[in-house]
């Protein structure tokens, strides 16, 4: 059993990257589901596909690749976790790199990007910052 899922897909998609591996596969939940789907929309990962593994459903991620063989996700950083859960208001949430990379938020309107939440004039938990 896991203490903490995020932290356990984060670093996945990271050694995924790092060992340069095509697919990397993550047990499933929705709050996954959803930072793939956000990491999907804003070009970081290629496809996500549900498959059963061992009676398990698990979600493949389809990691991506610039030129020369370079990982697209470069640094990932768990911001909120467990023991200490980070909240921020609209006009306080973080720019990664100064607007290069992301933050992920879990906000009252669901898991968006910071832009997004942004635009939106909403906070919420800071989930990672992906860059």
């Amino acid at each position: 059993m896991l203490t903490d899922p995020i932290s356990d897909l984060l670093i996945r998609l990271k050694n995924g990257a790092q060992r340069r591996h095509e697919t990397v596969a993550v047990p499933t939940s929705r709050l996954k589901r959803a930072i793939l789907e956000i990491l999907k929309r804003e070009g970081y990962v290629e496809a996500i596909e549900e498959q059963v593994h061992e009676g398990h459903p698990m979600l493949t991620v389809r990691l991506r690749y610039v030129a020369e063989g370079q990982p697209m996700i470069t640094g990932l950083e768990r911001i909120s976790k467990p023991g200490r859960r980070v909240y921020v208001g609209s006009k306080d949430i973080p720019k990664v790199l100064n607007g290069i990379g992301m933050s992920i938020l879990s906000t009252s309107k669901g898991i968006m990007t910071d832009q997004e939440s942004r635009k939106n004039k909403l906070g919420g938990e800071v989930l990672c910052s992906i860059w």
